[in-house]
């Protein structure tokens, strides 16, 4: 099949659905691409460096539409792109169908065959085609530096001979994959990260990430498992307790980075002009989903809007095309991915199969007939969590009462121990020799406070008893040198073993002891 990527029209789209890289690997799928002129050079991909990579450049669009089998693009078509397909092509781009029907109905109508990237499901199988969480990702990280360019002070706190420098506070309100990015790139700059979501299972993920995850004190917490992997539409009461945290934080916060979206909605709205005016003047709002409406009332898209208590609102709608090399790198991957599984036979043949719930998801428009809304997926994005029980706080006359009973089952099996060991030596005493039970009382003692007051050291402390153990060794090697001479051969055997053993102990202390000590020591 002729693959065809054409050059982005829409205002500050910068990314390329194909890279030189990922058109070698479709050549090896069997198939042949084809790039207009001058697609990639915001990327940063020149069109000599698509022709070292096998891939054909035309001169302009219309010639690109009418030569490709499969038009891959980054943006939505615009009408007049779907009128230069031909009935049985195939389109694979952003197609957003819930708010472009008008658009799909023309795809319809005119036969093409459309593949959704935003569509593709998210579940495990399905992750190497997900653009929305490449691109989420880039966006993510790219908000927190576009929001450190705007805020006045370090996001890291520092002491320095001029004066305290207190560490920025980040609010991220939705930890999805976005969210998940711009937590990261707080936390790594330094700066104390707090973050909400309204699904309660990822609060581990957010705190693994060294931030805090805001609770809200609301019973039915909802659970959005079995929606994909988004959020689902709130409650109006738990709504409501969530705006009144976010009011509550919104005094003490420097910078707060919204990224909420539901599927097929438009973005709600999370932080209101109230919250706006009750933050510091110089604070930060990089509002993610400005592109569906923003989650902010004071967002406006494509802008940088500053409130009038000198807030800075920043609902710009390209962070990924601020990134266009490696958006264009990890989108053409998420494309390659679905055109591999489009090619099973790897013959440069299209296999559409819409028995597989990759592909059936990804599908909008299929042989002239509407494929949209898909089914949902058999295997959910997230599995449910039960919530966790607590254990319950043990009272002081409870924990009293603990603390006796586990005294006096040590103390019991203590003294039936010893009063075993008594009965064994008396008896021992009765028929061996006094030399040697002289010696057997020191070793068995010897053996006894060895063991105590290793067992009793904690673990993260064994390293630096090598030391000490190496003194024990050579105390082992002075009495098997002394037994070497002996003239019994058995006792010569075991003295030599003994040797032996207790020289590998001290030469591997030796080597412990010098590693734990050079973690200690400059470079």
């Amino acid at each position: 099949m002729k693959i065809g990527s054409p050059k982005e029209t829409l205002d500050r789209e910068a990314r390329v659905a194909l890279t030189p890289d990922s058109a070698k690997q479709l050549v090896k799928l069997g198939h042949e691409c084809f790039v207009e002129s001058g697609a990639g050079a915001s990327s940063g991909y020149t069109d000599e460096a698509y022709r070292a990579a096998g891939v054909e450049v035309v001169a302009d669009g219309k010639t690109l539409f009418s030569v490709s089998d499969v038009v891959v693009k980054v943006r939505p078509p615009q009408p007049y792109e779907i009128d230069a397909l031909a009935a049985g092509k195939t389109l694979i781009s952003f197609f957003y169908p819930g708010q472009n029907g008008p658009l799909l109905e023309q795809a319809v109508g005119k036969g093409v065959n459309v593949i959704a990237m935003d569509m593709v499901p998210r579940i495990s199988r399905a992750q190497k085609m997900d653009a929305l969480s490449s691109m989420a990702n880039i966006a993510g990280y790219r908000a927190v530096i576009e929001a450190s360019n705007n805020f006045g002070r370090f996001f890291t706190g520092q002491v320095t001979a001029a004066g305290k420098v207190p560490p920025a506070k980040v609010l991220v309100i939705g930890a999805g994959v976005a969210g998940l990015a711009a937590i990261g790139t707080a936390t790594s700059l330094g700066a104390i990260t707090l973050a909400f979501d309204v699904r309660p299972e990822v609060a581990e993920q957010i705190e693994s990430m060294g931030a805090e995850f805001v609770y809200l004190d609301f019973a039915e917490q909802q659970d959005g498992p079995a929606t994909g992997g988004y959020a689902a539409p709130s409650s109006p009461e738990f709504r409501e307790k969530q705006l009144a945290k976010f009011r509550e934080l919104a005094p003490e916060v420097d910078i707060v980075i919204t990224t909420a979206l539901i599927p097929g909605r438009d973005a709600p709205k999370l932080w209101l002009a109230d919250m706006v005016a009750a933050m510091k003047p110089g604070s930060v709002i990089v509002d993610l989903a400005a592109e569906r409406g923003g989650n902010c009332d004071l967002t406006r898209p494509d802008e940088k809007v500053i409130s009038e208590n000198g807030v800075v609102v920043i609902g710009y709608t390209d962070f990924p095309s601020r990134m266009a090399t490696q958006a264009s790198s990890l989108y053409a991957m998420n494309i390659r991915h679905m055109l591999a599984d489009l090619t099973p036979g790897k013959d440069g043949r299209i296999v559409h199969n819409m028995d597989d719930d990759v592909i059936r998801g990804a599908t909008v428009a299929f042989e002239g007939g509407l494929t949209f809304p898909p089914p949902p997926p058999k295997v959910q994005a997230i599995a449910a969590q039960k919530p966790r029980e607590k254990a319950k706080e043990p009272t002081p006359e409870e924990k009293r009462a603990t603390e006796i009973a586990a005294f006096r089952a040590q103390t019991k099996s203590q003294g039936l121990l010893l009063a075993v060991g008594t009965a064994f030596l008396l008896v021992l005493g009765a028929f061996a020799p006094s030399s040697f039970m002289s010696h057997l009382v020191v070793f068995a003692l010897a053996c006894f406070v060895g063991f105590q007051v290793i067992w009793n050291v904690s673990h993260s402390l064994h390293t630096p008893l090598m030391a000490v153990t190496n003194a024990v060794s050579g105390i082992v090697i002075l009495g098997a040198l002394l037994q070497i001479g002996s003239s019994d051969w058995l006792v010569t055997i075991l003295a030599a073993v003994s040797v032996l053993i207790a020289t590998i102990n001290i030469v591997g202390g030796f080597l412990v002891t010098r590693r734990m000590l050079a973690m200690f020591q400059r470079s």
